[in-house]
């Protein structure tokens, strides 16, 4: 009898050669069919059009709907959409649209999908829904989260549109300008109007995410700064485990800034960040502050380009090392949280 979690669908028995993570990758039909058959009875997979498919699976009142990318999802260990386990532990019912490729979820067989939905009175059948969504995943959800008014929304790194003329100043994603965000479910700001709140967590040190972010501009959003984090915010939110967290404390009416502000304390291991926070002190020209850093990251977690870095500054500076024994362990020994080789980046 298999000990993986329910829905874990990584094939235990396949082949690992080469593999250090022992993440055997399904090919993508296989996968679709056994995602079809593990919702055949409480729920339904379904395309929609050539580039988009809905996984539903119903376990209750409330509803949390997810978007993501078929890479990011087949690229993860047990091949299940991010907001699966979290609504299997809440018995929760679980709504993702999945793309295949940059498409930012603006097709006319999604927007037919959720005028379906609407039209079926699908979102009353429920007592609380969640949207949840990072980059372009976080642009659908604030963009459909019109279809369930009072719904709930929770968005990493949202764009507000990618139109040329409302965002010409964002270069990134140059693929996406050429889809039209002019027409259905389009500007995703406006499309908030009927929810009762809106979360957005972003960097405001990034320029492009603190514009769009500006875009939001509503009584009823709240942004959640994560700075110094930059695009990683999704990866760490996912490395780090935080994604049951925020959704248990939007459940509970709880999260707020400061709620926010200490589950993201776990950033202090999250290698990302902490290089962030060491670029951006070597790019202001303050080697103290850059030594006080890689101080700090020796100390409690080790990491060899820490390492390599401290010794570097202290002798620029002239100071006496203070590097820990090489083979000795941490202060306090923590998992330090590396980039995602298993995870694939938003499309962000």
């Amino acid at each position: 009898m298999s000990d993986r979690a329910d829905g874990d669908l990584t094939d235990p028995d396949a082949a690992t050669s080469g593999e250090a993570s022992g993440i055997v990758t399904l090919q993508r039909a296989e996968w679709m069919d056994r995602i079809d058959r593990l919702c055949a009875e409480e729920g339904y997979f379904e395309p929609l059009g050539p580039r988009h498919h809905a996984y539903f699976h119903d376990d209750g009142p409330v509803l949390l709907v997810t978007f993501e990318s078929l890479e990011r999802i087949l690229s993860r260990k047990g091949q299940m959409p991010f907001g699966h386990n979290v609504a299997l532990a809440n018995r929760w019912s679980h709504l993702t649209l999945i793309c295949e490729g940059e498409t930012w979820f603006r097709d006319p067989a999604v927007w037919g999908y959720f005028d379906r939905l609407v039209d079926e009175a699908f979102f009353e059948d429920f007592d609380r829904v969640i949207f949840y969504g990072g980059g372009a995943g976080g642009y659908a959800a604030c963009a459909y989260s019109v279809c369930a008014p009072g719904a709930t929304v929770l968005a990493v790194s949202p764009r507000a549109t990618l139109d040329p003329v409302l965002a010409g100043w964002d270069h990134r994603n140059p693929a996406a300008r050429r889809l039209d965000f002019t027409t259905r479910y389009g500007f995703a700001p406006d499309m908030t109007e009927g929810a009762a709140r809106v979360f957005l967590i972003y960097d405001p040190y990034l320029p492009e995410n603190a514009m769009h972010a500006a875009l939001f501009r509503k009584p009823w959003v709240t942004n959640l700064p994560a700075r110094h984090f930059g695009d990683a915010i999704e990866t760490a939110i996912e490395m780090t485990d935080l994604l049951p967290d925020l959704l248990r404390a939007i459940f509970e009416d709880r999260l707020t800034p400061q709620v926010f502000a200490r589950l993201l304390r776990i950033r202090r291991r999250f290698l990302p960040y902490l290089k962030g926070i060491l670029r951006k002190a070597e790019m202001a020209e303050r080697p103290r502050l850059a030594l006080m850093v890689c101080r700090s990251v020796t100390r409690r977690l080790g990491g060899p380009r820490f390492r390599r870095r401290q010794r570097e500054l202290e002798q620029l500076l002239g100071l006496p090392s203070q590097l820990p024994p090489p083979d000795g362990p941490p202060e306090r020994p923590q998992p330090l949280m590396i980039e995602a080789t298993a995870v694939q980046p938003s499309q962000s």
